[in-house]
């Protein structure tokens, strides 16, 4: 029943400087998708007195979305989050040379927490596997997977 992943929400501070991080950055295209919405209804469905928002969908590869959400109202505040804090959920792109993919990144000055780790035999279950953590425009936790050769 609940076995496919439409998209994942992420609120940002400014929608259009998200937008083109997203889309430089992460490669992600226009999935032709936008809504607005305000009012008792919206205040409802997500919890927030007085809640204005616009949305924008980009696409990741085939298959998975991401929903980038700006709050005009009430006004939100800045993400603060650390790793280890219930609710800090980090979104995984999976890349076939992470080497590769860390240099464009450090190339485009994005924040990176640290060079991408690879996991020996000492990995258990990850053995083979390398990782890493970098932040987007706001400092939402994403991280990068490279399954092994």
């Amino acid at each position: 029943m609940y076995d496919k992943l439409h998209h994942v929400g992420i609120p940002v501070s400014n929608l259009e400087r998200s937008v083109a991080w997203y889309h430089d950055v992460l490669g992600t295209v226009d999935a032709g998708i936008q809504a607005a919405g305000s009012g008792a209804a919206i205040d409802e469905m997500f919890e927030v007195s007085g809640a204005s928002v616009r949305g924008y969908f980009v696409k990741v590869g085939d298959h998975v979305m991401l929903e980038l959400l700006e709050y005009s109202a009430p006004t939100p505040k800045p993400f603060e989050l650390r790793n280890c804090d219930v609710g800090a959920v980090h979104i995984c792109f999976e890349v076939d040379d992470i080497d590769a993919a860390y240099a464009s990144l450090k190339a485009k000055g994005v924040h990176i927490n640290a060079e991408p780790m690879r996991l020996g035999d000492n990995g258990g279950d990850l053995a083979g596997h390398a990782f890493m953590y970098f932040r987007d425009p706001d400092g939402v936790q994403l991280q990068l997977f490279e399954l092994p050769k």
